[in-house]
């Protein structure tokens, strides 16, 4: 290789998604041509779009990325791609500027000596998570000064079933090796299969679904001016079965386990399939909703109305000073009853005071539910009670003595005046969710979006039975959702105990009850799947801060809260504070070594005095700030991907020692089921504040100790690629990787 010019590209498609990828387009010059500067820098990537194409198990893969030579100099370069860990590649192709170049097939012992020599050179670790994979390489020149670079790579694999859910992975991780943020990233899978598609699911990343029938499905991402720092992970599965069930685990040494079980319906139901419901329309009509939010209400009402199923009944309830409901009890869906409806909806007009508790009695009192039938209150306002019951404890009360039916009361509050923490209640009283729409946010879009998955019932009054064999505890949601046309249960816990055995998922349709059984294998041992861990975390952890919100704190919750959130990484404004709190008042008790610490170590007072004060804004009961706690207390108790981790990521911004302003949540990583931080220039393990350490073994970066201890210990690259200075625990013994 040459030393002047020379620059690498480095794609891959990665085993798990939480190891600290440094994958995708990087470009680095190590020795910048003209200059006598040693320190290496990453080229600019201006783009970076994924096309894939998925039929049944087999996906083919098209990318399209283009670099930026920002020199005076025309460059030589090498690409080099690692191979997809466990692939079977049947074709790869690469197009360079329009012209199709050949590439030199690596095993993984001549690929493993390129990545630690380039180590050497670069003193950049970043390339030993490779350690282990052989590769294509291919001589890329020209690359013209100031100019752009077009690189076209496709390849074919074969993937891997995993308990029934095939698993496709992407690297989008490029956050150290592109000098600016990409211009445009995106992603589109079209996935195709001859069986029904069942559960589609990305904890990576916020995807958008489009199910197109049975058989067919576009799942797709997009983001600008971004850099991204996840890779994309993309699980699916496929069978017969009118209820598709599939059970991931994730279980490290000696700990109990963790689970991700969905169950997701086919697509297309009869309408004959769909069960039929009971939904009751709540609506504030008091002066304050007057303009704007009273428009966009009644529109939202009218596309619920005309969206009924045949056979649901339904009910209007609008309030002010006093409550009025449109039939008095629920009625059906008749094309006369639809037409009063609309007439009454139209007819509304906002004046008055807020009655909440005489337009709730209305609303549960009406709605002597029939057996086997959902029953569903829609409650939107946008103020607190002010007329008849207004304290909030008794309003409670009113509202458990009132719903005989159990019905599930989901609520909407509009604007920054509602009373969170009764709404908040009144949904953890009647097992439902709440909602907030912001001033400048559209009613009739968050409600008719809510509407549309909440239509057609295909399961209610759900149940999960695991046996006798497996202990299975802390799972969420604690109670469990009806199950929607063309949604999907998603359900996260612990498990103890190991076993092949059977889980039965038991519900109802129109009376008679319904019984699914499916056999599963939770393991003693599982390495993979690791975000699980992090999932279930963060639902915990949003479960546990809820309850401060509404019930109030005490020593065992924040204790949890603090080990929890330290250990997976969950970093938010109000697990932040708590943490670093908690390292403070163990350094000062002489608990805890300066080494150890995660985010104690922050000594930007103006921060810390920031998150103690977003912390006691969980305790207010309204306004703009108490609706972003509950808000995003809401969005942990519901995580289902890394982007829903953490919550209130813009407003974790501090000034370190040195004078940078830094992120928390980009100083954090994941690394085998449990979170790695950086502290100051170190990355430090979370697990070293439970590990006895008597023993350190100290190693110096890039010397024959550290490459041989590589090489010893495979799975040791994952932290080594972090940096040159990093503190982990692998196999119950601690390393020191020192400059």
């Amino acid at each position: 290789m040459k030393r002047a010019g020379l620059f690498l590209i480095l794609l891959t498609v990665v085993l798990s998604p939480w190891t600290t990828v440094r994958a995708d387009g990087l470009i680095v010059i190590p020795s910048p041509p003209g200059t006598h500067s040693p320190t290496p820098f990453p080229l600019e990537v201006k783009y970076h779009r994924v096309e894939v194409d998925i039929s049944d198990q087999t996906a083919k893969t098209f990318i399209d990325q283009e670099f930026y030579n920002p020199t005076g100099t025309r460059l030589e370069g090498i690409y080099i791609f690692p191979l997809p860990e466990g692939a079977v590649l049947e074709n790869f192709s690469m197009n360079i500027n329009g012209k199709m170049v050949s590439a030199e097939l690596l095993d993984a012992e001549k690929a493993r000596k390129i990545y630690e020599d380039i180590v050497r050179k670069m003193r950049d670790p970043a390339l030993l998570e490779y350690s282990g994979r052989g590769a294509f390489k291919v001589r890329i020149f020209p690359i013209e000064p100031r100019s752009t670079k077009r690189v076209k790579i496709s390849y074919v694999e074969f993937l891997e079933s995993d308990s029934g859910m095939l698993r496709y992975t992407y690297p989008l991780n490029t956050e150290k090796f592109s000098s600016k943020p990409l211009n445009n990233v995106s992603i589109r899978v079209n996935l195709e299969s001859k069986e029904k598609i069942k559960t589609i699911f990305c904890p990576t990343h916020e995807v958008e679904i489009k199910r197109h029938g049975n058989h067919k499905a576009v799942i797709s991402f997009e983001a600008s001016n971004v850099k991204p720092d996840t890779d994309f992970l993309l699980y699916y599965s496929m069978n017969k079965e009118t209820i598709g069930l599939n059970l991931l685990t994730h279980r490290p040494v000696g700990e109990d386990g963790f689970f991700l079980l969905t169950a997701a319906p086919s697509f297309g139901f009869d309408k004959k399939e769909i069960v039929p419901k009971d939904i009751t329309f709540v609506l504030d009509t008091s002066g304050s909703m007057a303009g704007k939010k009273m428009a966009q209400a009644k529109r939202a009402l009218l596309f619920c109305i005309e969206n009924l199923n045949a056979r649901d009944r339904f009910e209007i309830v609008r309030f002010s000073t006093e409550a009025e409901a449109l039939f008095g009890s629920l009625q059906s869906a008749s094309a006369e009853n639809l037409r009063r409806a609309k007439q009454f909806i139209e007819s509304l007009k906002p004046i008055g005071g807020t009655n909440m508790e005489e337009a709730l009695r209305k609303a549960l009192e009406g709605a002597e539910r029939q057996s086997g039938r959902p029953g569903i209150v829609v409650f939107m306002t946008d103020g607190k009670p002010t007329i008849g019951v207004t304290d909030e404890d008794q309003l409670i009360e009113k509202i458990k003595e009132a719903n005989s039916s159990k019905g599930r009361i989901f609520t909407f509050g509009i604007g920054n005046e509602v009373n969170t923490h009764l709404l908040d209640r009144i949904t953890e009283e009647t097992r439902a969710y709440r909602i907030y729409v912001g001033t400048e946010e559209d009613i009739e879009l968050k409600i008719s979006n809510f509407y549309e998955k909440v239509k057609s019932p295909v399961l209610v009054d759900l149940e999960l039975d695991f046996g006798r064999e497996i202990k299975v505890f802390k799972t969420y949601p604690g109670e469990l959702p009806n199950l929607f046309k063309g949604s999907q249960l998603v359900v996260l816990g612990r498990y103890r105990g190991s076993a092949d055995t059977r889980v039965v998922l038991e519900g109802t349709v129109e009376k008679q009850e319904k019984a699914f059984t499916y056999r599963v294998n939770f393991p003693e041992r599982e390495k993979s799947n690791e975000f699980i861990a992090a999932m279930w975390a963060a639902q915990r952890i949003g479960y546990l801060l809820d309850q401060v919100r509404l019930h109030g704190e005490d020593r065992e919750l924040r204790e949890e809260i603090v080990d929890l959130a330290r250990r997976y990484g969950i970093v938010t404004p109000y697990t932040s504070y708590l943490i670093i709190e908690d390292e403070k008042e163990r350094r000062a008790r002489n608990e805890l070594g300066e080494e150890e610490q995660t985010l104690g170590a922050i000594r930007d007072i103006t921060f810390n005095r920031s998150m103690k004060s977003e912390y006691d804004s969980m305790h207010r009961k309204s306004g703009s700030r108490s609706i972003t706690a509950s808000k995003e207390v809401a969005g942990l108790k519901n995580a289902q991907n890394y982007q829903q981790l953490y919550q209130g990521r813009e407003r974790l911004t501090y000034t370190d020692r040195a004078g940078r302003v830094r992120n928390l949540t980009s100083q954090v990583r994941n690394i085998q089921g449990r979170a790695i931080y950086q502290n100051g220039n170190v990355w430090v393990d979370s697990k070293l504040q439970e590990q006895k350490r008597e023993r350190v073994k100290r190693i110096q970066f890039a010397s024959a100790e550290y490459f041989s201890l590589l090489k010893r210990e495979p799975q040791s690259s994952q932290f080594m690629a972090l940096g040159r200075n990093v503190r982990f625990v692998l196999n119950n013994a601690v390393y020191e990787i020192f400059e």
